[in-house]
């Protein structure tokens, strides 16, 4: 038997362990963590770090199949001690993809995607859309990964769609100022485009000292896409 389970008195002790959160059996399975050497770490995590892990366990397993064991294991920290930091692993993904939208969304407010032609700024987003891709692949990938079953995937869902609107919107305006080809759909070409950008998320892996590989890569995507569309 342990202290804080050893004698009974008339007073009832405080409750010093705060609200029970969801998947905990009480004090007893929210200390245990704690209680047991070597079982979990002392958390010494920031939300960013704390994020990065959560980010990394949501790709590997799925959000619907990653639970707060295993995200607690994958930390080496206590459930208790991810509750300090966020309400709970839906918290995790909302911050997760919104840093994903955060940078995707501030591509359209870049000086070459507001001003010029259509086909220039739509070139200029496509390029950026690479770069922030390859600059945030956990988070990217995890938002092209949602599946609409929780308030925050849903939410995910919508914002996506509003940029790949927008998008869209830039290559029908440059179809109307005749740089793209007029024997070409756009809302198909809108969609070839989005799926050749999103399939980098299954097979590009960064490594160290790979900018030019980048550059290279984000002029490749350009060229392929807007080469076929161009009028000349």
């Amino acid at each position: 038997m342990t202290a804080t389970e050893g004698t009974h008195t008339d007073r009832p002790r405080p409750d010093r362990s705060g609200p029970e959160r969801p998947g905990h059996g009480g004090h007893g399975s929210e200390r245990a963590g704690q209680d047991r050497p070597g079982s979990a770490k002392r958390d010494t995590y920031t939300p960013e770090t704390l994020l990065a892990v959560a980010v990394r366990v949501f790709n590997e397993r799925g959000y619907d199949g990653t639970s707060m064991e295993h995200l607690s294991k994958a930390a080496g920290i206590s459930k208790s001690s991810i509750y300090h930091h966020v309400a709970g692993k839906e918290e995790l993904l909302r911050r997760a993809v919104s840093r994903a939208l955060d940078g995707l969304f501030a591509v359209l407010e870049e000086p070459q995607a507001v001003r010029g032609r259509a086909i220039e700024r739509v070139e200029h987003v496509t390029r950026r859309t690479v770069e922030v891709l390859m600059a945030e692949l956990p988070y990217v990938t995890l938002l092209l990964r949602v599946r609409g079953n929780t308030r925050a995937e849903r939410w995910a869902l919508e914002r996506r769609r509003e940029f790949d609107q927008r998008v869209a919107d830039l290559l029908k305006a440059a179809a109307a100022d005749g740089d793209l080809r007029a024997d070409v759909d756009i809302r198909l070409a809108t969609r070839l485009l989005f799926g050749m950008i999103n399939s980098l998320v299954e097979w590009y892996r960064p490594h160290p000292g790979g900018a030019a590989e980048q550059d290279q890569l984000a002029d490749t995507v350009v060229r392929l896409a807007f080469d076929g569309l161009r009028t000349g």
